[in-house]
């Protein structure tokens, strides 16, 4: 099964950070309730404050953890994983316009008007594009 197709599915019950992130984790020898996890608090652009975006945050800890980083090593290694974050960044946003949240949705999602926007416009959708795309970009920068 393509990574996409197991983080979307994972986005049925979990949110955008927590579905990236756990659809790549066992690869790395991270169970998937960990990821769940440590993924938890970067959904809907961190908190619901809907900074950037948590299918994007969720890829950029994927890079890290797909690094061969060991403790102690030099900057070198972290800055290969900058580099890579960077890149992630700059092709979502060649597609999307922006990692922001809260541009992406057009609402805010810490007001009841917002969640009402959220859901009767079905902006769920529009994250399951980000999840997507997300897992796209990591495929090409994994592979």
């Amino acid at each position: 099964m393509e990574k996409a197709e197991i983080a979307l599915n994972l986005f049925e019950s979990y949110n955008c950070a927590q579905s990236v992130f756990a659809a790549y984790a066992p690869d790395y020898d991270l169970e998937k309730t960990k990821a769940l996890q440590v993924a938890m608090g970067f959904g809907a652009g961190m908190g619901r404050l809907q900074e950037t975006c948590g299918a994007v945050t969720g890829a950029f800890m994927v890079l890290g953890l797909a690094s061969d980083f060991k403790e102690g090593e030099d900057r070198g290694k972290v800055d290969e994983v900058y580099k890579k974050v960077r890149q992630l960044k700059d092709d979502f946003t060649a597609r999307e316009g922006t990692i922001k949240c809260r541009d992406l949705l057009g609402c805010d999602l810490l007001t009841d008007e917002g969640q009402r926007i959220f859901k009767e416009r079905n902006l769920r959708g529009n994250c399951k594009n980000y999840v997507r795309l997300c897992c796209e970009l990591l495929d090409k920068y994994l592979a």
